[in-house]
């Protein structure tokens, strides 16, 4: 592993990537012990402080843990897929929010993304992916749901969806298509939608997820997308009437 004291990147960023770099390439493997400090500190030529920098910054990541006592240190971390979901979720609502992403464009990456799903769950969905989604739907037709409680649903059964898939890098990647694009969206519709019209479409996308019909559930989805968007248009042009 080695940096650039030259450039004019941090060095406590160079290290950071060095390691990080090790990691990914597997030169360094899950639960390996990192050197020291003081090892790092002479092979990099930095100071421990610039060291404990970059190992800050690898344990913000999830990359590194450290531990104390006679047999401690930093040590290379497993980082499970739900552990990464959240930093999914946060990427993708600051990628949206600081890039002005329009409605239609988010809307049409949002369901391209789940409809693409739509084959594996209708194969692999078990008994527990199908109660969640029934479940999200009789709550959903409660007469005393909140648009937060209702928005918290919607996202639910959708990821519900999602996970049926049984591929974790799947559910991953659409971490933040339905955790994070899906509440923008409904913040932007909710006082023009129709729960009664999205819970039928609900009810049509579990039923054909029970009977393993992949295509009907890619259809339903497309007519979900459909009416989100003409939901989309419609506050927008309510909002160039005032």
């Amino acid at each position: 592993m080695k940096i650039d004291p030259k450039s004019k990147t941090d060095l406590s960023a160079q290290i950071a990537k060095a390691i990080r770099d090790a990691i990914v390439s597997g030169a360094l493997i899950v639960d390996e012990r990192l050197p020291s400090e003081a090892e790092m500190s002479e092979q990099f030529e930095v100071s421990r402080a610039t060291v404990r920098e970059a190992l800050k910054r690898l344990a913000a990541q999830s990359l590194i843990r450290t531990q104390r006592g006679a047999f401690g240190g930093a040590f290379v971390n497993r980082l499970s897929f739900e552990e990464a979901y959240g930093q999914q979720i946060t990427t993708s609502t600051l990628l949206l929010s600081m890039n002005a992403v329009s409605f239609e464009t988010a809307c049409e990456a949002r369901f391209a993304l789940e409809r693409a799903c739509a084959p594996l769950a209708a194969e692999r969905r078990s008994a527990d992916h199908l109660a969640t989604m029934r479940a999200e739907i009789f709550r959903q037709t409660q007469p005393g749901l909140s648009d937060e409680g209702w928005c918290a649903s919607d996202v639910a059964f959708h990821r519900a969806l999602v996970d049926a898939t049984g591929n974790p890098v799947l559910s991953y990647q659409l971490a933040g298509a339905v955790e994070a694009m899906q509440p923008l969206m409904n913040m932007i519709t909710f006082t023009a939608r129709s729960r009664e019209r999205i819970v039928a479409l609900h009810e049509q996308i579990a039923d054909h997820c029970d009977a393993g019909d992949g295509t009907g559930i890619e259809a339903t989805l497309g007519d979900l997308a459909a009416y989100t968007r003409a939901l989309g248009q419609e506050m927008a042009a309510k909002r160039r009437a005032t």
